[in-house]
């Protein structure tokens, strides 16, 4: 895969992308040589309706009807295809009770299990349902710790199984939520820290709370970041607010959903002022590049997803097996290049 990155682009990287220093820096210090933050190149599945769900998650391509053996074929060819596609060796996905509290857990883990035999890790996170009780909080704590017992059972053992306790836990305070994490990993002694990844605070938008806390010290943290959140904002702009919401806390850091939109034909690899979506493009290009240099592991939001316009791929063919089509080849190459792949060519 060609990488194509304008020479004035990589300048104002080279001169911005310092790692950044804070209050958090000194807890997130000790655990960097254990953490590897930047092996995560990845993707999320998600459901057609989002994964914010009121009963069990069926993801794009996937059927609540289908059993262990009929999910595992499709699951095998999605997986293959984000690896072919794209170079992925990550895939996040969505759990919540009624998932893995019926009779569907036993197909869903098809899902988890496909993607661990082919050498993916695997990020498992709770997300909330909706209506009224989408709020940035856990629905049920009882159905929570039910759940993510279910879930620890099964997985604890499996290296490659890795474990989000919320999504966007944007309903409690900074104190709240590392309260909460904390005693998620108290509840759950036998985990490893290191394949646990503690959201940020609010819509897991910023990581410097869960850093500071030396209870949560050895785990990953999870980073959310969206070019929606501001308009016309340039490059330079949009590198300096990714770092202030990561601090000094790189070392430890996963951009678990990030994304642009890329069924809307936009060149990702163009400059930013002849586009017609110039807040986007320089979003991904300042995201991606800060993740190059700063070694953030980086998992785009969506791989695949049905319906919407910012998924990275397609789904084709029908049956147990399906295949992925790439939405935007620019936009992969920009992806690519996040993970520290590709190579640096100038354009006149």
């Amino acid at each position: 895969m060609r990488l194509r990155v304008l020479s004035a682009a990589v300048a104002l990287a080279c001169a911005t992308l310092g790692v950044a220093t804070g209050p958090a820096q000194t807890a997130a210090a000790h655990t960097a040589e254990a953490l590897d933050a930047g092996h995560f190149h990845g993707v999320n599945w998600a459901a057609p309706g989002d994964n914010y769900a009121d009963g069990p998650i069926a993801l794009s391509g996937l059927s609540l009807t289908d059993d262990y053996a009929t999910t595992y074929a499709k699951a095998s060819a999605v997986i293959k295809g984000f690896r072919r596609n794209l170079g992925a060796n990550t895939v996040r996905l969505p759990i919540n009770p009624y998932t893995t509290g019926g009779t569907y857990w036993s197909s869903y883990r098809a899902v988890i299990d496909a993607a661990t035999a082919r050498g993916f890790d695997v990020v498992l996170g709770y997300w909330e349902g909706t209506s009224a009780q989408k709020d940035g909080k856990i629905d049920s704590l009882p159905a929570f710790w039910d759940m993510w017992t279910t879930v620890t059972d099964a997985y604890r053992h499996n290296s490659r199984v890795f474990f989000e306790p919320m999504n966007e836990p944007f309903g409690y305070t900074a104190a709240q939520w590392t309260d909460l994490a904390a005693q998620w990993l108290a509840t759950f002694p036998s985990v490893p820290r290191d394949r646990v990844f503690v959201s940020g605070t609010g819509y897991n938008d910023s990581v410097l709370a869960v850093c500071a806390d030396s209870r949560l010290a050895g785990t990953y943290l999870s980073l959310h970041h969206y070019g929606f959140w501001k308009q016309d904002t340039g490059y330079a702009a949009w590198v300096a607010d990714l770092k202030s919401r990561i601090g000094g806390c790189a070392s430890r850091t996963v951009a678990d959903e990030f994304g642009a939109p890329m069924t809307s034909g936009l060149n990702y690899d163009e400059r930013a002022s002849d586009s017609t979506d110039s807040n986007s493009v320089a979003f991904l290009q300042a995201d991606t590049d800060t993740f190059r240099a700063l070694h953030i592991g980086s998992v785009y939001w969506p791989g695949l997803r049905t319906g919407d316009t910012y998924t990275m791929e397609a789904l084709t063919g029908s049956g147990t097996h399906p295949q992925l089509v790439t939405t935007n080849v620019t936009g992969a190459d920009r992806l690519a290049w996040a993970w520290g792949k590709g190579h640096a060519a100038m354009e006149g």
